[in-house]
Formats: C-alpha cells, structure tokens, sequence
C-alpha cells in the first residue's frame, strides 16, 4: 500500500490539523537530543485522546507499520529517533491536567504534560513534585515514565517510579489498560504499571497517570564544596548525611566548571579552586540543622577533605549555585560530546571513578572529558568532547572503540550502563554488560506479549 494512501486512511483516525507531513514537522519530530540518525518518518500523528491512541495503534498493527512514540524529545539514547518510515505519536496536544485529589494529594494528567507544568501545579496547590532536571521545562511526564527519569533529588525523593499511583496504557496490541487506578495499597497480583515504567515504548504508549505529591521543602540550602581529589568524595557524602537530610549531592570536575563560567560569564564560586566539586542541598528547618552542617563543613577544611566552600544565605543564591551544576549540559552541548549515563551503588563511586581515568587518561590523551553526575545516588555522566578539527563520525568510533573496557569495569562493579537515559538505540549493543543472557530472554517474551507484532518502537532496548 502506498504512503499516500497511509496517510489519508491516518486522517480518518485523528481531528483536523493532527496529522503532519510536512518536512519540517518530519524531521522535529523524528528525532531526540542525540540527532543521531535522519530522520524519516511516514507521518506524525498528534491524539488528543486514550482513544485516538488506541485507533492508531490498532491501524498500525493492521498494516505493519511501526510506531515510534514522542514526549517531549529530550532523550539522549535515541529512543526517540524513527528514520525507517514509522508513525510517530506525539503527545503534544494531551497535555491537560485532568484531577487534584487533595485528601490524597495526588494529580492525573495526560502524559503530554510538561514535567515543569505539573511541578508548577503543585507549588499553586502548596504542595511539591519533587523529581526535577535540566529539561524539566520540555520534557513530558509521559516520557519521564518511559524512562523511569531521576535527576537531581533522587537521593531524597527516588525517581520517578516512586511517585506513579496509576497509568493508563494503550498496549502494542490496541488494548487500554487502567493500572493501579491511583490506589496506595493493592495487592491482586502483578503491577503491571511498573512494566510500563522505563519500557521506552516497546510495550505500548502510556497516555494518563496519576501522580502523588508531597510538602515542600522549607528553607532549601545550598553548600558548594571545592576538593582535592576523588577519595574525598564518599567520606564527605557519609559525613553529612548523618548530620543533615539531604536532598541532593552532586558533583562535577574542574573542566565543567570552567566551561559553565566561560559561556554563561560567571565569577568562580570559591576563591580556591580544586579539580572537583559537590554540591549539596539540604532542609534548613532549623538552626540547628544549620550549626550541624556547618560543623562537618569545618571539619573538611581541617581534615583536609575539603579546600573551599559557600553556603547560600537566601533563595536567590540556591539559584544561583545551582547553575554551576545545572547549566553543564547545556553548555557542552555544542561540543557534540559522547556521553556515557553510567550508575554504580554508592560506595563503589571511586574505585569507578579512579578506574575510569585511567582508561580515559590512556585511551583518549587528546581528547577533553567533562565529569559530572549525582553522587548521591551512584549515577555519573561521562562526556567526551568532540575536537573541532575531527571528523565526528572518526571522533565516534574512537569512542565506541574504548566503550567495552569502560563497561567491563562497570560490569565487574556490579553496574548499569545506563542509570537514567534509557538503554534505546546508543546502548542496546552493550545491554549484556548490565544483563544477562536469560534476564534478556524474558525482556524479550515480555515485549512479544505486549507487542506480538513488534511495531512498538522496534529496534530500541531489544532486538
């Protein structure tokens, strides 16, 4: 069957104005971060219902045409990319808030909506979502599920599974789903809502969820700490987290600083600097709390752990320490780095660190790396900048060529070489340094009884 005759059979599906082909829509569409591949997709369709959802998915399964579903794009393993003639359902226009429960203090709402609309939903209604990153403000929560997103306050509040109550799905077969239906307790088998949670749309598309919230936090403070090497690092973490509760401990190189200071014009945050960094935020609720943080603060400087450091003193200042940290990413990004999402547990962050340097320090000489990552939770991001004067796909392949030493280490640590990305196209080939061979085969006859015809998303976690 030609595309034209696709296409025309797609608009009897959907309402006016949501079936795009244009070549500028095709390629927005058609692709995430990574602009890894070209993107070619058949159409892109834009539901604004479960329903709509349902009919182009049992289309797609009619006339073997494979789905790709689209949040807000923002992915860095390509889980997103369709450039094999795929119809791309994008949740653009189910972005609704549809329920508050306050005795509950839960909110439903399509899967379209913006990470940052909801959190900004929930500090109107005086309460607080608490799973929070760089692209809060064009991430969607439904791609936020896809990929069980952390961030940077797993520490304190878990990722986003922590706070899913219910989903409702539309499964690769056609079938609509209601899971969990918002309840806290409800022990009748196997949660099926936790399978669509990180699946990355291989198992169908989720299109509302129910979400609970929590209290704000009072009084957020922030420490900027400088320090001399990777071991101090892990004693810093256990110190303060027996003094205060943390809500996040992040960390990041003396390369990543400079560059955020360079692009975006701000002065150094110490006056010593270091060749690394942590960032803690905490609840000063009480000066107490307060007094007890600064004293493991003294107790760094004079044990040597730590070189330098500030503390914010307002609202303002939690901001603006924060950007050192949070604008990483985006100022990299025009170095088209090569990234690694990489978590092991906790404890083992430095023995990972130091091993990995010393891989990077003999396999990439010339190469700029840029760490940075939650320490907190166990997760680095290993980025390795592009040069100027290189061919990118040369630049690439040098990279993957290293790939395997760096996750036989991860593997021999016991952990994942992917902690929050998702595994989609850039990591499926190393998925075996993180699972075995039979936990791979029961991924596989999960993903057959939810998709048996394959058009979720193929070629993405799993073959």
């Amino acid at each position: 069957m030609s595309s034209d005759t696709y296409i025309a059979q797609l608009r009897t599906l959907l309402d006016d104005d949501c079936l795009l082909t244009d070549k500028d829509s095709l390629d927005h569409y058609g692709k995430d971060w990574t602009n890894i591949k070209q993107p070619a997709p058949l159409a892109i369709a834009l539901p604004k219902t479960t329903e709509q959802v349902q009919a182009l998915i049992l289309w797609a399964n009619d006339n073997q045409v494979a789905i790709v579903p689209s949040g807000g794009r923002t992915g860095l393993s390509g889980g997103a990319v369709a450039a094999n003639g795929e119809l791309v359902i994008a949740l653009d226009k189910m972005n609704k808030i549809i329920a508050f429960n306050a005795g509950s203090q839960q909110i439903q709402c399509q899967a379209g909506a913006i990470t940052e609309q909801i959190q900004q939903y929930a500090e109107d209604k005086d309460l607080y979502y608490p799973v929070d990153f760089a692209s809060s403000g064009s991430s969607q929560i439904g791609g936020n599920i896809a990929t069980n997103a952390g961030g940077i306050k797993v520490i304190r509040y878990g990722l986003t599974r922590d706070w899913v109550q219910g989903l409702t799905v539309v499964t690769g077969k056609g079938d609509i789903l209601e899971l969990n239906k918002g309840l806290v307790k409800n022990a009748t088998g196997y949660d099926l809502r936790h399978l669509f949670i990180g699946s990355e749309g291989t198992l169908g598309i989720v299109t509302e969820a129910t979400l609970k919230l929590t209290h704000k936090p009072a009084n957020l403070t922030v420490l900027l700490l400088a320090i001399p090497n990777l071991d101090s690092l892990m004693p810093i973490l256990q110190q303060f987290q027996k003094a205060v509760d943390l809500t996040a401990f992040e960390f990041f190189s003396d390369e990543a600083l400079e560059k955020v200071m360079a692009h975006h014009k701000l002065a150094c945050p110490v006056e010593q600097r270091a060749p690394y960094y942590c960032l803690l935020e905490f609840d000063a609720t009480s000066e107490d709390i307060l007094e007890s943080a600064l004293a493991q603060f003294e107790t760094g400087l004079g044990n040597g752990q730590i070189l330098d450091g500030t503390m914010s003193q307002s609202q303002q200042q939690v901001e603006e320490l924060w950007k050192y940290r949070e604008f990483i990413s985006e100022t990299i990004s025009s170095h088209k780095p090569y990234k690694n999402d990489i978590s092991v547990t906790p404890e083992k962050i430095t023995s990972f660190l130091t091993g990995v340097n010393d891989i990077v320090a003999k396999d990439y000489p010339d190469f700029e790396v840029i760490w940075f990552g939650h320490i907190g939770d166990g997760n680095l991001h290993l980025n390795i900048l592009a040069p100027e004067d290189m061919d990118y796909q040369e630049f690439t392949q040098s990279c993957e060529q290293v790939n395997p030493k760096i996750f036989t280490l991860l593997q021999e640590l016991g952990g994942s070489i992917s902690a929050e990305h998702g595994v989609g196209l850039l990591k499926k080939a190393y998925l075996n340094y993180t699972r075995s061979d039979t936990e791979i085969g029961y991924l596989k006859a999960i993903k057959h009884a939810f998709d048996p015809n394959g058009i979720m998303n193929p070629g993405k976690v799993i073959d």
